[in-house]
């Protein structure tokens, strides 16, 4: 299917091409109108503490939906299916490691596990562009470049670590109304969290994102960066869980819920 015909199509089907490994790459611009999700999965006995990390934290982790241990099919973010298999790309982690990165997860399924879904600013990136505002990951047909900060989360249990943030070039004279498109959208991470010079939040190298792939910034732009759920992730490679599974970064799952319903009213 052609990738313009992609971005018009509705969440199911091109969750049913994920499902068939038909459709295996990051997931922004896709479905514009509906919100995208990052995963985390893990143990039963740590969940209730990532459950108080994610409140303490609501601008990495704001969260759309947490199912019953063991629970694989969706009652709202992905309706009936099984998330087990409605992702591009899933990334596997043991004690902190990065071991696997599958199509699906199936062989990695308990009983115990426990399932989050937290939302993605993949979902504010249509108002932007239907504002007149561009997304150089888009264009420029790559991942969204992502970048592990020097700003501390706030513990709770054994959760603790850096946020990490999505990065996007603004023209100078767009910032703000990206600002207040973006704050609109408080469960998809909401208003940027840092907006120019990267070194103040610790990157050292805009062109070297930790995820995801370098982009163009021109001489007129400004680097805007947003909280990214992608952070728990950089927290289990510092807090090393015995199991943590989450989405490959930038490979998200689309979701059956409008933009329009997570927008402040």
């Amino acid at each position: 299917m052609e990738e313009l015909t992609l971005r018009e199509a509705t969440p199911a089907y091109v969750r049913s091409l994920i499902k068939e490994d038909k459709l295996v790459q990051p997931t922004s611009g896709f479905c514009p109108g509906y919100a995208q999700a990052n995963m985390v999965v893990l143990p039963k006995e740590l969940a209730f503490d990532f459950l108080v990390f994610a409140q303490r934290n609501p601008k990495p982790c704001p969260i759309l939906e947490v199912m019953e241990p063991g629970r694989y099919i969706s009652g709202i973010c992905a309706k009936g299916d099984d998330i087990r298999f409605v992702i591009p790309k899933y990334r596997v982690y043991q004690y902190g490691e990065p071991v696997a990165e599958v199509t699906n997860i199936e062989k990695y399924w308990r009983d115990d596990l426990v399932t989050f879904f937290i939302g993605c600013s993949f979902t504010f990136e249509a108002p932007l562009m239907e504002a007149g505002i561009p997304i150089r990951h888009i264009e420029e047909n790559c991942n969204v470049p992502m970048y592990i900060t020097n700003i501390r989360c706030n513990k709770a249990g054994i959760f603790e670590g850096p946020m990490v943030v999505s990065m996007r070039p603004i023209h100078y004279s767009r910032v703000v109304e990206a600002t207040l498109i973006t704050a609109q959208y408080p469960a998809v991470h909401g208003a940027p969290v840092h907006i120019g010079d990267p070194s103040q939040i610790g990157i050292k190298d805009i062109n070297k994102p930790d995820f995801g792939d370098a982009v163009t910034i021109k001489e007129d732009e400004v680097p805007v960066f947003w909280a990214c759920g992608v952070t728990p992730q950089a927290v289990a490679m510092e807090v090393k869980p015995e199991l943590l599974i989450t989405h490959s970064p930038g490979h998200m799952l689309i979701t059956d819920i409008k933009n329009k319903d997570l927008a402040n009213k």
